[in-house]
Formats: structure tokens, C-alpha cells, sequence
């Protein structure tokens, strides 16, 4: 156990900086939902649909191939190699981006404002850069620092967008001639969420000053061509798996149904915002996976590494079974962060984005198996297959069932690719995954939802339905603690407890 304890630990505080820089947009919906319109909302989500797509290409998969390579080789010159690589292709694409950034803008349906375009290529330039600094303190186990540096960020990311939206109208108001005049428009509310979010990521690079600058300009030829040739297929597999994650909202804004009262970018903003409550299951993945990567590599040379993977799963699956009926159950308290009543129409997405998550969180999971075997052709593979499954749906779905179709698609597409990861990691890399009783779990969790859903659909009161959702919730809790005894009795927290 004392490996998973070491694993929890760093999930632990990369995930409280992981899941802070998350939060943040989870904060801010219910600040945003009640500034923007739903059409306002819908053009920002799609220029943040955009970033992930550029971050992508922009790190080319250099993130994992250092974990990879810094446990095989010599630990300095893969750091040298690695950070000087991604400064020369940063400057190169950051201006390619902003030389198309007008062809861009009709391609993204925001020609009124194509600078927006500018804004974002110098976030994800910035993130870029950051990124090798950042995997540097992970795999030093610095998690301490690797937190604070991204909560500080946050922090200016938090300020700056109040000043903007809130300060700078305020101070015109009683006072038109104020010096903010000088650079504030009224009509640019989405530019300065950029702009914040430009601020956040230079502070954040500026942090990370000592880790940018302790590079040697040394660059080793060979090593990087094996790099390159590792992280390509990586690459690969990141830009299809931001098809699957963020695509749908550009997708949204070419081909749903509209009405005059409803706009395609009002429909991008109800579902942006409804996808936000399914954000705790995402954040459990996104902090998981930045803990469980360098601890995958380090306990692949364990005698009982499969084992310790297989105990990781369950414990992992638990943990999401758990969010999933926290929000599920509870989604008429969850839905008062969106301000905008007008949004609360997509509520009935969630569900359907939460299990989906819930299913990319496992498959993530299960991909130490290809990574760990110098296969990562395996998961441009299994992406692609699941980026064709979101392309398909979403193409023939939009059109007649709007966002209903984005959400049905990424439920399509993450448990496909958890189920072939699964069967196909089973045959090449076996590890004794307690896959029935883990199904089980997924299963009652789902039916408990239906039971809550139809209850209360016969009788509808606010404090029954909490009062139902808890019931059921510490019920399934009470279930888990007695049907894994024995596994939660060997972690102290639960063991003085439990006995």
C-alpha cells in the first residue's frame, strides 16, 4: 500500500492545484453566466474550445516523453533537449497563429473580433512554455511548489477578470472621464477574459522563472529524434482526444438547429454551461492524472506493479462512483451556479457527462498499459477510434437534437475507448483489474440516479429530494465500505474507523 499511499499524497497536491485551475471556471459560471448573455457565453466557449486544440500542438506530447525518457536517460540532457525543442517551435507556430488568425476567425464564426485569436495564441505560447517547467517539478516530486505556482496564477486569473467586468464598468460609471477610459470598451467583455487569462499565464511562467532559465543550451540530436518519435503518436492522440473533449462546441456552432429566438451560439453557451456541473468528475481525472503518470513510470520496475495498478483502479473507481451521485442527486442545488435561468434547459446533459467522464477517467487508468510498453501507437489508435465516433454522431445528430447529440457522442465516445483499451491491454499487458465488481459499481451508482430521478418526478419537494439524495448517497457509501472491509482497513485514516 505504501505505493498508492505515495500516489494519494501527490494526487493530492497536484490535484489541489490542478483542481483550483479548473475551479476557476467553475467559479466563474455563475459570474459569467449572469454577465454574458447566452449567446456571449457561446463565443467564449468556443474560442476556449480552440486553445486546447493549439496547446496540443504546441507541446506535442513532450510532457509524457520527458517522464518517459527522464527515467531511461540521462536526466539533464533530456531537460535541455526537451526545453530548448519547445522554445524554438513556440516562437515558430505562436506566429503562424497569429498570421491566420483572420482565416481562423471565419473558421471559429468570431469575425467581429479576430484579435481574439491573438489573445489566445499568446495564452497558449505562454501555457507551452510552461509546460516542461512544469513537468520538471512533478517529476522532482515537488508538488508543494508545482501547487502554489498554479493557485497563484489562478489568484491574478480571479482579479484581473472582476477588474475587467466588474472595477473598470463600475469606475466609468460614476465617473466617465476616469482613466480606464483609455483602454475600456464595453463591447469587448469576452477579450478581456482573454487578456486575464494572458496575465495569469505570464505570472505563471514568471514563477517558474528558476525551472525556464535552468536549462543548458545543449542539444543532443539523437536523443530528441527518439523523442520525437515517441511523441508524435502522443501528439496525435492529444489532438483526436480534443476532438472528443472540446470539438462538440465548435461543431455546435456550424450546425445546430436554429430558431431567430435562439442563435447557434446561444445553444453553444447552454450546453458550455451545463457541461461545467459535470466538472468535479473531471476534476478528480485531471488531478489523478497528473499524480499517476511519474508514479506509473516509477512503479513499472516493481515486482507487484500490476497488482498496484489494479488496487489504483478500484480505489479510483469508488472515488468517481461517489462524485457521480454527489452531483447526480443533488443537480437542483448544483444548477444555481449558472445564473442565467434561461441555461437551465440543458440541464439534462449532465448525467449522460458525468458517466462519460467517468469512462474517460478510467480509460486514462487503463492506458498505463500501452505507455508502459513503448506502444503509444496503441493510443492514437483508441482515440482516433473514439474521435470517429464524436465526428459521426455529431454530424448526423446536431442537426435534429442540438447539444443532445454532444453529450450522447462523448458517452459514445470515452467508453468505447475504454472498453478496447480494456480488452486490447488485457491480451498485450495483463494486470487483475476486479472489472466485475467495478461494472457492478458503475451499475448501481446509475440505478440509484433512476430511482432518485423517478421518485421525485411523482413527487416533487425540494427538501424530500435532498433528503432522498442522501439517503441514497450514504447508502451506497455504507455498501462500499462494507463490500471493500478488508482494502479500507488497510489505509490507517479508515481503519480506526472502520473497526
Amino acid at each position: 500500500m505504501s505505493g498508492i499511499k505515495k500516489l494519494a499524497g501527490q494526487t493530492m497536491w497536484y490535484g489541489v492545484s490542478s483542481i483550483a485551475a479548473r475551479f476557476i471556471n467553475y467559479l466563474l459560471t455563475p459570474y459569467l453566466t449572469y454577465k454574458f448573455t447566452e449567446s456571449q457565453y457561446g463565443e467564449m466557449s468556443i474560442v476556449y474550445s480552440f486553445i486546447p486544440f493549439m496547446n496540443v500542438v504546441f507541446t506535442y506530447g513532450m510532457e509524457t516523453t520527458f517522464f518517459r525518457f527522464a527515467n531511461k536517460a540521462e536526466k539533464r540532457d533530456v531537460y535541455n533537449t526537451t526545453s530548448i525543442s519547445l522554445i524554438f517551435s513556440t516562437i515558430f507556430l505562436s506566429l503562424v497563429l497569429i498570421v491566420l488568425q483572420h482565416p481562423l476567425s471565419v473558421l471559429l464564426q468570431i469575425t467581429q473580433h479576430p484579435e481574439y485569436l491573438s489573445l489566445a495564441a499568446a495564452v497558449i505560447a505562454l501555457d507551452a512554455l510552461s509546460s516542461i517547467p512544469f513537468a520538471k517539478l512533478r517529476q522532482d516530486g515537488r508538488p508543494v511548489k508545482f501547487a502554489s505556482v498554479k493557485v497563484g496564477g489562478i489568484l491574478m486569473n480571479i482579479m484581473s477578470i472582476y477588474f475587467f467586468l466588474s472595477i473598470c464598468p463600475h469606475w466609468l460609471k460614476a465617473n466617465p472621464n476616469h482613466w480606464c477610459s483609455l483602454f475600456f470598451r464595453a463591447d469587448w467583455a469576452i477579450g478581456y477574459v482573454l487578456l486575464a487569462n494572458v496575465i495569469q499565464s505570464s505570472l505563471t511562467l514568471l514563477f517558474l522563472s528558476k525551472e525556464f532559465l535552468g536549462f543548458e543550451f545543449k542539444f543532443d540530436q539523437k536523443l530528441w529524434r527518439e523523442m520525437i518519435i515517441y511523441s508524435l503518436p502522443l501528439m496525435v492522440a492529444g489532438f483526436a482526444g480534443m476532438i472528443n473533449e472540446t470539438f462538440d462546441r465548435i461543431m455546435l456552432g456550424w450546425w445546430a438547429p436554429v430558431t431567430i429566438e435562439n442563435s447557434a451560439k446561444a445553444q453553444v453557451g447552454i450546453y458550455s454551461a451545463c457541461y461545467k456541473l459535470s466538472l468535479l468528475i473531471s476534476l478528480s481525472v485531471q488531478a489523478f492524472r497528473m499524480g499517476a503518470e511519474p508514479f506509473f513510470f516509477k512503479q513499472a520496475s516493481h515486482e507487484n506493479a500490476q497488482k498496484i495498478y489494479a488496487r489504483v483502479m478500484k480505489f479510483f473507481v469508488i472515488t468517481l462512483c461517489v462524485m457521480f451521485l454527489a452531483v447526480a442527486l443533488y443537480l437542483d442545488i448544483w444548477k444555481q451556479f449558472i445564473r442565467n435561468p434561461k441555461m437551465w434547459v440543458g440541464l439534462k446533459v449532465v448525467p449522460i457527462l458525468l458517466l462519460a467522464n467517468m469512462f474517460l477517467g478510467i480509460y486514462i487508468n487503463l492506458s498505463v498499459w500501452y505507455k508502459l510498453s513503448h506502444k503509444t501507437i496503441v493510443g492514437v489508435w483508441i482515440t482516433l477510434i473514439g474521435a470517429g465516433i464524436t465526428l459521426l454522431i455529431n454530424y448526423f445528430g446536431i442537426p435534429y437534437f442540438s447539444y443532445m447529440a454532444c453529450a450522447w457522442a462523448t458517452f459514445a465516445c470515452y467508453g468505447s475507448m475504454m472498453v478496447v483499451s480494456f480488452v486490447w491491454g488485457q491480451k498485450k499487458y495483463f494486470i487483475p483489474y476486479a472489472w466485475k465488481k467495478l461494472v457492478a459499481y458503475l451499475v448501481i451508482v446509475v440505478l440509484l440516479y433512476f430511482i432518485h430521478a423517478g421518485i421525485i418526478s411523482l413527487y416533487r419537494n425540494s427538501i424530500f429530494n435532498v433528503s432522498l439524495a442522501t439517503v441514497l448517497l450514504f447508502a451506497f457509501i455504507a455498501f462500499i465500505m462494507q463490500t471493500e472491509k478488508k482494502e479500507f482497513l488497510k489505509i490507517p485514516v479508515f481503519n480506526k474507523f472502520l473497526k
